[in-house]
């Protein structure tokens, strides 16, 4: 039987909580999937609140502090570059989306998924997904802005072990400083094999 999913609702109607998915790494060459899960206030809004990738650094960590202190709850998980060779990297992204919700302190109602793709969680929370979600919904957007602050972070502490591959400026991503670095130096333990690099 296949899951269905409930009609998409704004969170101006919808009166129970609903938390935003979002991942972050999904298509890097080296280091962990990320994903979020936020419930934010009702009535919440902030203008600034937006897909990650659209903006600055500092417009990122300064919402990440926001968002930490004012959610209702909020969690960050990460699966690991090994997960995501055994399982595949979409596969890999689900789970991690998984992990978070799981680790919510209230339980949602809805969940409102980043992109085309999910599996419905164990205890089966209605959700909908939505192409382009953390442009067009400010709990998707909460999550993104996590998922790839607490990912950039964890690759920052990466690159501080292995300097020669850029990651404090490529995250991990294919970069030319990057691609060369690999055909120089080989890869390390924290580089997907299963990728086509």
């Amino acid at each position: 039987m296949k899951f269905q999913t409930l009609p998409l609702l704004t969170h101006h109607t919808y009166k129970l909580h609903e938390a935003g998915v979002d991942e972050a790494g999904r298509g890097c060459y080296a280091g962990p999937v990320c994903a979020a899960a936020v419930i934010l206030p009702k009535g919440y809004s902030n203008n600034l609140l937006n897909d990650s990738k659209k903006l600055t650094t500092k417009q990122r960590n300064h919402l990440q502090s926001e968002i930490e202190k004012i959610a209702l709850c909020y969690a960050v998980a990460m699966v690991s570059v090994q997960v995501i060779d055994t399982i595949n990297i979409l596969q890999a992204s689900v789970q991690a989306m998984h992990q978070a919700i799981a680790q919510l302190t209230t339980t949602p109602k809805l969940l409102l998924i980043d992109g085309n793709y999910f599996k419905p969680t164990q205890n089966l929370v209605p959700y909908h997904t939505i192409i382009k979600g953390d442009s067009k919904y400010q709990s998707i957007a909460a999550a993104s802005i996590l998922a790839k602050t607490h990912r950039d972070k964890y690759m920052l502490a990466l690159h501080l072990q292995q300097p020669l591959y850029g990651w404090a400026s490529n995250k991990g991503y294919g970069t030319a400083l990057h691609r060369a670095a690999i055909a120089q130096y080989g890869y390390t333990q924290h580089h997907r094999r299963s990728f086509n690099i």
